[in-house]
């Protein structure tokens, strides 16, 4: 479990992960040894699983996003593994969700035009195994995103 000395530890290092542990320490009033230990421990039980650079792919030329509401066939037995297998080789599919309901599988699709998006949904997209129906979002504004748990 976690305690209060662990959870102000998680809060500032959601908000910064860039700090140093004795930066970290500081702001959670704690020495840096027991601030280095506690992380140690939060990243070998899986609390922590990593960081990791977040690039704004809009920075990198993708102007569109479309999340795709997929419904299977699942008359076949393998339709959600092999599905989802070869939706994470088509590169421009950044998140893959899957649900329970008449939606199996959301993707959520970026490009960096609409004539772009176009080939991916034609030469990638319809190409994937076992879609019974798809339904096209195209996405206008995020209105919010956070990665960041309360703790």
């Amino acid at each position: 479990m976690l305690d209060g000395i662990d959870r102000r530890i998680l809060r500032h290092y959601q908000a910064d992960p860039s700090l140093s542990t004795s930066e970290l320490a500081e702001r959670c009033r704690i020495t840096s040894g027991v601030c280095w230990r506690r992380i140690e421990k939060m990243q070998s039980t899986g609390v922590i699983l990593a960081q990791e650079a977040v690039i704004d792919w809009g920075a990198m030329g993708y102007a569109v996003e479309v999340s795709l509401r997929v419904t299977l066939d699942k008359t076949q037995a393998r339709a959600f593994d092999e599905f989802t297998a070869a939706a994470r080789l088509v590169p421009e599919v950044i998140e893959i969700q899957t649900f329970l309901g008449r939606v199996d599988v959301r993707l959520s699709v970026i490009a960096r035009d609409m004539r772009h998006y176009q080939e991916i949904y034609r030469d990638r997209i319809l190409t994937l195994p076992h879609i019974a129906d798809i339904e096209a979002l195209m996405h206008i504004a995020r209105v919010k995103s956070s990665e960041g748990l309360p703790v």
